[in-house]
């Protein structure tokens, strides 16, 4: 029989009071229980640091507050660091999972020896959760995949914690994405769970729906981190950018 491992899963905040509780709750639901939260508030200024108080009495929180603004990298990378298991899961604190997903994510990640996983991802926009959608990921990224097709929402994903020992996330725009490509980049693959998924919110002001700022950003992560020519600089950006349009459309 398998031994199950505990998952400590990695939780950025700013601002996001109005979506933690629901985003918490659905951890505390999972069937699979050996996990361990390491939320860190990024000086919030909203009602986050009240919704937190109400988590503290849960052995399993470990909660960091933030006395200054630092940006979700340098929070994840605190969660990280903070942080014990051998599998580590990260979710944003406006999303939130389905009851089973880490049961599901962790079992198949075992009996198959995966040490990187990702699910496919239920969309919608702001609070609008009439109007879901669902992607269809391919089975396995590699870096020359992921760098044409980037939809891998870092909520989805359970990276096993030797993959991640020199990886940091950097404080860039778009650090999500470089640290997956750092993962792919050493040659570790990447790969779907098809029984399960995570609730993505999109958010009108949020960086994932600026599509200018995002182009700008992933060309300077592929020229300066991915070392891209021009050339297969400019087909990566077209790639995600078809993609992108094709699972989200222009909202």
């Amino acid at each position: 029989m398998i031994n199950l491992p505990q998952i400590d899963i990695i939780i950025p905040n700013f601002n996001k009071g109005k979506y933690l509780r629901e985003c918490l709750q659905s951890v505390i639901n999972q069937t699979y229980k050996k996990w361990k939260i390491y939320i860190v508030d990024d000086c919030s200024t909203d009602n986050s640091r009240e919704i937190l108080i109400d988590f503290k009495k849960e052995d399993r929180f470990n909660i960091t507050l933030l006395d200054k603004n630092f940006g979700p990298s340098h929070c994840r990378n605190i969660g990280i660091k903070n942080s014990t298991s051998n599998f580590i899961a990260f979710l944003d604190s406006d999303d939130f999972w389905p009851d089973n997903k880490l049961e599901i994510q962790i079992k198949e990640m075992l009996n198959n020896n995966y040490d990187f996983s990702y699910t496919d991802i239920k969309f919608f926009f702001n609070d609008n959760k009439t109007n879901i959608d669902k992607t269809n990921l391919p089975k396995i990224y590699d870096l020359k995949k992921f760098i044409t097709r980037s939809t891998m929402s870092t909520s989805s994903i359970v990276v096993k914690r030797t993959l991640i020992e020199k990886i940091n996330f950097s404080n860039v725009q778009h650090e999500d994405f470089l640290f997956k490509c750092q993962i792919l980049k050493k040659g570790n693959l990447a790969f779907k769970i098809f029984d399960t998924f995570v609730f993505y919110r999109i958010n009108k002001n949020n960086r994932s729906s600026n599509k200018i700022i995002n182009i700008i950003n992933l060309w300077k992560i592929n020229r300066l981190f991915n070392n891209l020519g021009f050339f297969d600089n400019l087909k990566s950006i077209i790639s995600i950018s078809y993609n992108s349009f094709k699972t989200y459309g222009w909202k």
